[in-house]
């Protein structure tokens, strides 16, 4: 295997890098060692955990560019395309075409030649409204944010499931998805299971962050036994220690609702092309596939090594049941 040399710009980033890693500086420091912003440093971090130094070597060296792609090439890609993946923006195209077909090429020029062939327009991104971030929890397992969404998660391709319930939770010091259940409501019996099936894999966390107007206040058509539904979960919640913090606004939720944003595009199309099409199935897919590969590319380092969970003991599983 031919060996890669770094330039003396990736040397730099290399050296600035796994001082970050290390946590000798912190991300604003490396931005300004860089005169990169703090996204792309984190970025590039991620490359860094994820395919170590080779990580911090541009993408595009070995690869072929986009002048001397021939039109045969070029026209197989959007061929794929078309038949594939037709809806899918140019950073999952990248993917698919390196995991699937073996064309390795740099994802700037599938963005470029999606461009050129009018399939993808390039536009900047519009501002939304801007809320303070809320600091992480330092350690695993101390805070989780719960929600459900309701989503045609099967593009109608079955039709006994128009709509379901994709109830989940992320943890907050690491952005892990701890759990994620596919259902036909947001009923009682529904969040009971997942909270039973999460102590039972996780232990008990010490705190759950709910949306204050989620469909826990009956603001579905098809969430039901919601009457109930707030006092039962409270007074389980409350005999095993949990404390419920409920958000006064979705953005307070920020990272369960921007993953829900993230699933009903990325999820949606990774079980279309795994011809998924049932809540059991779905869960299979979640458990064995999507959820590995999401924590595995998007979870952080907790700035505690401690798990907070506590262990569920026998006479705290009889409280849940009960």
């Amino acid at each position: 295997m031919k060996e890669r040399i770094m330039t003396t710009i990736e040397r730099l980033r290399l050296k600035v890098i796994e001082e970050l890693v290390e946590d000798r500086i912190n991300g604003t420091t490396a931005a300004t060692r860089l005169n990169l912003s703090v996204r792309q440093i984190k970025r590039l971090k991620v490359k860094f955990k994820e395919n170590g130094h080779d990580g911090l070597i541009h993408g595009s060296r070995g690869k072929i560019g986009l002048r001397k792609i021939n039109i045969n090439l070029e026209n197989n890609i959007m061929k794929i395309i078309k038949e594939k993946y037709h809806d899918f923006g140019p950073t999952m195209v990248w993917e698919k075409l390196q995991e699937i077909h073996s064309i390795k090429l740099s994802d700037e020029t599938i963005r470029t030649i999606m461009i050129r062939n009018h399939i993808w327009k390039s536009s900047k991104r519009k501002r939304g409204q801007y809320f303070a971030w809320r600091e992480r929890r330092f350690s695993y397992g101390q805070l989780q944010q719960f929600d459900g969404s309701y989503h045609n998660w099967f593009e109608s391709r079955n039709s006994s499931f128009p709509e379901n319930c994709l109830l989940i939770s992320v943890d907050d010091a690491t952005g892990k998805i701890t759990q994620a259940v596919m259902g036909v409501n947001e009923s009682v019996t529904a969040v009971f299971s997942f909270w039973m099936e999460y102590v039972k894999t996780n232990g008990i966390p010490p705190e759950i962050y709910l949306d204050k107007f989620s469909t826990y206040k009956i603001n579905h058509k098809e969430a039901t036994d919601n009457v109930e539904l707030m006092t039962q979960f409270n007074r389980a919640m409350k005999s095993l220690g949990v404390n419920l913090i409920f958000a006064n606004t979705p953005q307070a939720k920020g990272r369960v609702e921007r993953l829900f944003q993230t699933l009903q595009d990325r999820l949606v199309k990774e079980m279309r092309l795994a011809n998924i099409n049932t809540p059991e199935e779905a869960n299979i897919f979640l458990k064995d596939i999507f959820i590995p590969w999401y924590n595995g590319r998007y979870a952080v380092i907790p700035k505690s090594n401690d798990n907070s969970h506590r262990k569920l003991d026998i006479s705290t599983a009889l409280k849940l049941k009960s």
